[in-house]
């Protein structure tokens, strides 16, 4: 017989897909929504992932998290390799969309969300669903497109600027922008607050007129995937939570840094509990 309970209370409700990334014969579970999801969690918050998967997709590293999870035929998918002009990216497969009617009603008072699409699969208006909460939206997987092989390339930022307002704050990375500073300067004008990481050189935050740097402490990296989901959410609950931008922006650039001297998700709650430790900002 089905368990007919309520899922349980949470205060970071996450949307997106988790997804099989492939590179050459190796694959791993990836996504915003998994690196942020365990980060969050790690952060102390209860995380409720509102995602779709499928067979051959390790959730185990997810099951601290509360998962209301679709069953797609398969999961999302992207095959990764690393070129001498950077990662070129193939969509393989795509789990199914996800919308308002698969977010589960007592999630819906959750005092944070953060929607976090991967591959176009997340209902744009759901910016508006959510009215009386912290909306912290990772806009990548809206800035992306793929063509009949598969082939990922980057989709202007104008595509979704009716979906910006409404959020708190948005994350994006530079190369989601093309690489352009003048993508991010527009797209600035349509956000509240915007960040854009840009890799070992950190973040640059834009607020109103105002725009501000924020360096990355040198690190050997390792692997740099999913250093700047790590970031987005330990941004947005810092700034919900406080209200400091600036605080905010330190604790996550520091935080991301520091993710990129180990490789996967596994890694993540050993590194925020000593980030913790040195510097107590979650309560």
């Amino acid at each position: 017989m089905p368990d007919s309970s309520p899922p349980p209370e949470i205060d970071y409700l996450i949307i997106g897909h988790v997804a099989r990334d492939v590179t050459g014969d190796n694959a791993r579970l990836g996504g915003t929504a998994a690196y942020a999801g365990v980060t969050a969690r790690a952060l102390g918050r209860n995380v409720g992932l509102v995602t779709s998967s499928g067979p051959g997709l390790n959730l185990q590293p997810l099951s601290d998290l509360q998962l209301a999870a679709l069953t797609s035929l398969r999961p999302t998918t992207f095959e990764n390799r690393y070129e001498q002009n950077g990662r070129q990216q193939r969509l393989l497969a795509l789990a199914s969309p996800l919308g308002l009617k698969d977010v589960p009603a007592a999630w819906r008072t959750s005092p944070l969300v953060h929607i976090a699409p991967i591959a176009g699969e997340v209902d744009p208006s759901l910016v508006h669903a959510f009215p009386h909460a912290f909306l912290g939206v990772t806009a990548q997987g809206w800035l992306r497109q793929s063509d009949d092989a598969g082939q990922v390339s980057a989709l202007s930022w104008t595509a979704i600027k009716d979906v910006l307002p409404p959020a708190d704050a948005v994350v994006v990375s530079l190369e989601d922008l093309g690489s352009e500073w003048a993508a991010a300067r527009s797209m600035a004008e349509q956000c509240r607050l915007l960040v854009v990481t840009d890799g070992a050189r950190g973040a640059m935050i834009f607020q109103r007129d105002e725009m501000r740097h924020f360096p990355a402490p040198v690190t050997q990296e390792l692997d740099s995937t999913g250093a700047g989901d790590i970031f987005a959410a330990a941004f947005f609950i810092y700034l919900a939570q406080t209200g400091d931008v600036w605080e905010a922006a330190g604790f996550a650039t520091r935080l991301a840094s520091a993710s990129i001297t180990f490789s996967g998700v596994s890694g993540i709650s050993s590194l925020v509990a000593v980030h913790l430790a040195e510097r107590q900002v979650v309560e």
